[in-house]
């Protein structure tokens, strides 16, 4: 016993290193290779183990090991299940050894730190589909895109409807026919998405799912993207790097109600010219109101209301389902043609693939 504890006091020489990528998305599955290096001039039992963080799931156990002498190395092959997307640090494993007959056990950490990013995937609704002629206003005509105030295009008579302010007095006088000037639009310049994360967690879940197919599909029309939240809003861009950035910040995101921590509930600065659309579970009241504000520089806003309890994705486990919406979702039903008005449009998911678009 005294030569076996002799023998084993000592640890081996490991080396472990990793060939998987560092970034995926939820629902998928990635290669993953594990290389192991054992150096020990006695004979030793080692065992080498490196466990996955939580949520990301391995095709096998990857451990090592055996009785060993001199240099050994093994590789061993298997895959990734991505199952819940977040940012997850990945310890550095451990090895465990003994002596020959396993009589005393030790054990050290592998300083081996890594991290994997698990982006969210596509929404399982047709919503994206939907929701595609809003992502870019297309060709530049009379009744689509944002007014360039500096550019005039031309003038009409007067429709009712149109803003005093427009009206050209000079022309109208000397023509006799009360005229507008008629200014140049501008289509559609860039996407952002914001997310509410005042609701519960399976909101945010769905909400994370539906932003990241909104700002796939809007990167295939090579429109600028950015993912904004009550915290901020990503570098705007088309990009990888910019595209990153929103999967990163939607791969982390929590429900949180900022007006607990005494925050407001405000919506960041878009660029001007660009499309804004705001997913929302309740959209209380100060949300639409934020709306509004920046429907001044937006394009277009598209509200989009996820109401809890009245809401299924294609193939998710059911939920109970309560008949009728929230009060704060029924209000913003019954403004919808006001705001439909001002160029903010409304839309209710109802169900499990029905679509209410509101105020039309």
């Amino acid at each position: 016993m005294a030569l076996a504890w002799f023998l084993g006091r000592k640890p081996p020489a490991v080396r472990l290193s990793r060939e998987v990528p560092g970034q995926g998305f939820e629902g998928t599955r990635v290669p993953y290779r594990v290389r192991i290096e054992i150096d020990t001039r006695r004979p030793l039992r080692v065992i080498v183990e490196d466990p996955t963080p939580l949520s990301v799931v391995s095709s096998e156990v990857l451990t090592a090991g055996g009785l060993t002498l001199g240099h050994t190395v093994t590789e061993l092959d298997g895959s990734l299940t991505l199952n819940r997307r977040g940012e997850y640090a990945w310890p550095g494993g451990r090895v465990r050894w003994a002596d020959p007959l396993g009589l005393f056990w030790r054990s050290v950490p592998l300083n081996v730190p890594a991290t994997i990013e698990v982006y969210p995937g596509t929404h399982g609704l047709v919503l994206p589909d939907l929701l595609r002629p809003l992502l870019s206003e297309g060709q530049l005509s009379r009744t689509l895109g944002l007014e360039d105030p500096i550019s005039l295009r031309g003038a009409r008579p007067y429709v009712s409807g149109d803003p005093p302010g427009r009206v050209h007095w000079r022309l109208s006088a000397r023509s006799g026919t009360l005229t507008v000037r008629e200014l140049e639009r501008t289509a559609a310049s860039s996407l952002t998405v914001f997310v509410d994360t005042s609701g519960t967690d399976v909101f945010v879940n769905s909400a994370v799912r539906l932003a990241s197919s909104l700002i796939q599909e809007a990167l295939a029309l090579d429109l600028p993207v950015s993912v904004a939240t009550p915290a901020g809003a990503t570098p705007s861009g088309r990009t990888p790097e910019a595209l990153r950035a929103a999967l990163r910040l939607l791969a982390r995101l929590e429900p949180q109600d900022p007006r607990v921590v005494g925050m407001p509930l405000v919506i960041p600065p878009i660029r001007a010219g660009g499309n804004l659309m705001v997913l929302t579970q309740k959209a209380p009241p100060d949300l639409v109101e934020q709306a509004m504000r920046a429907r001044a520089s937006a394009s277009r806003v598209a509200i989009v209301a996820i109401p809890e309890g009245f809401y299924l994705e294609p193939g998710e486990n059911p939920r109970r389902q309560w008949v009728g919406a929230p009060d704060t979702v029924r209000e913003l039903e019954r403004r919808a043609g006001i705001l439909a008005e001002v160029g903010v449009l409304v839309f209710v998911l109802r169900g499990n693939q029905s679509v209410l678009r509101l105020g039309a």
